[in-house]
């Protein structure tokens, strides 16, 4: 088994990341774009690539729910709880945005969409980096997702500044979409 954390691949996609890049790397069922959720040139970037409106918000993961702790100060202890008990399934959580992250991740929505990831590549690209990475599926608006390497180098070729090694977990479906105050589920995963 690869360790992750020593790869010099995601040391060098952690520090391309510090330079507002924009990475391929494969997630839990699907390939997935990402970047640091600082850079707003990083963002815009991305988001030209998929065709995306910045009012749709984007999905943030990382490796310990602890990497999140800006975005949920203010959260009720049973609300904090419920996003750091493990899922069986990949989980994004729609948390109430108290205001930390900027309005090209949130959309401008009163909530933001996290996960912890189990995918032990994006984990330790989050790791490595040192926090929470956008992701988002890895295709243009209205396009399958890629589940391969070769289906990024087709949608994008060389607009994306590294493509990881690895493949996709095994997670059958994108990740299940819940309101983490209502339980609400919003997309099945």
């Amino acid at each position: 088994m690869t360790d992750w954390i020593t790869d010099p691949q995601v040391c060098a996609a952690a520090q391309l990341l510090q330079q507002h890049a924009v990475i391929a790397y494969p997630t839990e069922s699907v390939w997935g774009l990402g970047c640091d959720p600082r850079s707003q040139p990083a963002v815009e970037k991305l988001l030209r690539l998929k065709g995306r409106s910045v009012s749709k918000g984007l999905i943030l993961i990382a490796d310990t729910a602890e990497q999140f702790a800006p975005f949920l100060a203010g959260l009720e202890p049973a609300a904090l709880q419920r996003f750091q008990t493990p899922q069986q399934k990949p989980t994004t959580w729609l948390v109430p945005n108290n205001g930390i992250a900027p309005p090209w991740i949130s959309g401008g929505h009163d909530t933001l969409a996290l996960r912890v990831t189990n995918h032990p590549l994006a984990a330790a690209l989050c790791q490595v980096f040192g926090g929470p990475l956008v992701s988002t599926s890895a295709n243009p608006q209205g396009q399958p997702a890629a589940i391969s390497a070769e289906q990024v180098q087709a949608y994008f070729g060389e607009a994306v500044d590294i493509r990881m090694p690895g493949s996709v977990g095994e997670a059958a479906k994108p990740s299940e979409i819940r309101h983490l105050i209502s339980g609400e589920i919003v997309r099945e995963g």
